[in-house]
């Protein structure tokens, strides 16, 4: 998604409904992954280099995050508590991908690739979050 996508997104007048909308992207973007991860971990397996196994909990994992993401965007206002254990979690995702890719994983090209992008992406909701949060909480950025 381009920054001019994200602006357009977050293009609103109410901080609730820009945090809301931050949210509901990160759980849809959050349960695709899981459900392809868990629909083909053994094809994908094989492409990014990694075990079939890792990318089926993975995917679980990922379903009931994003399901518990989702559940948050979809309450009128967010409790702040709820909005930033994502963005918590959020970043602890993206440090765990990228110390696992340096300490620990080997996987192809694209798999080291993917790896990457999607730590930024993960860490970029969070940031997105973190600063609806504080709009919403009439702090100054």
């Amino acid at each position: 998604m381009s920054a001019i996508q994200l602006a357009a997104l977050a293009r609103t007048s109410e901080p609730q409904s820009t945090l809301r909308r931050f949210l509901a992207l990160d759980a849809v973007v959050t349960g695709a992954n899981a459900l392809a991860y868990l629909a083909f971990s053994g094809p994908l397996g094989r492409f990014l280099g990694v075990g079939s196994a890792l990318l089926l909990a993975l995917g679980a994992f990922l379903a009931v995050y994003a399901t518990g993401v989702g559940l948050l965007a979809a309450r009128r206002q967010p409790p702040a508590l709820g909005v930033r254990a994502v963005v918590e979690g959020n970043l602890a995702w993206a440090a765990v991908s990228l110390a696992a890719l340096a300490l620990w994983l080997t996987p192809s090209t694209p798999g080291a690739v993917w790896t990457v992008l999607q730590a930024l992406v993960v860490a970029g909701f969070a940031v997105l979050q973190h600063l609806a949060l504080r709009a919403r909480q009439g702090m100054s950025v």
